[in-house]
């Protein structure tokens, strides 16, 4: 099997979550790879790859290690995004994910850095960043 996006992938699942659909309500789920376009409205999730690992021994199970960025225009919000995010990934177990005709599954999600609150230098931006290990086959 040849390497597929893990990123869309990730998208996908997240754009399904109820958690992340209602937090994002009315508007479609404001995600975006690698980063928020210039003047995305908030709150929104931005994510990538950062790195990760992968076997020669099992080539089609890569395991990136994701970094999410939780955007909002004040810092609850942001949390809230956050704990969303959380909510929809931590612990997640043989999860399946169709794009087309073709069914992933993410074997696993682990957070690797808790929610770390910052303040963006642009002014009214807040964001809370954390990592995730997530497998995917």
């Amino acid at each position: 099997m040849s390497l597929f996006d893990t990123n869309k992938v990730i998208r996908t699942y997240l754009a399904a979550d109820a958690g992340i659909i209602a937090l994002f309500a009315p508007d479609a789920p404001r995600i975006y790879c690698p980063r928020l376009p210039e003047n995305a409205v908030l709150p929104a999730l931005g994510f990538f790859t950062r790195g990760g690992d992968s076997t020669p021994y099992i080539p089609d199970i890569p395991t990136p290690s994701v970094q999410f960025d939780c955007w909002a225009d004040n810092p609850i919000e942001a949390r809230e995004v956050y704990t969303a995010l959380y909510d929809a990934l931590q612990g997640i177990q043989n999860v399946k994910v169709t794009i087309g005709m073709t069914d992933y599954y993410i074997l696993s999600a682990r957070e690797e850095v808790q929610g770390q609150d910052l303040v963006d230098e642009i002014p009214g931006y807040f964001r809370v960043l954390t990592f995730f290990e997530i497998k995917v086959r």
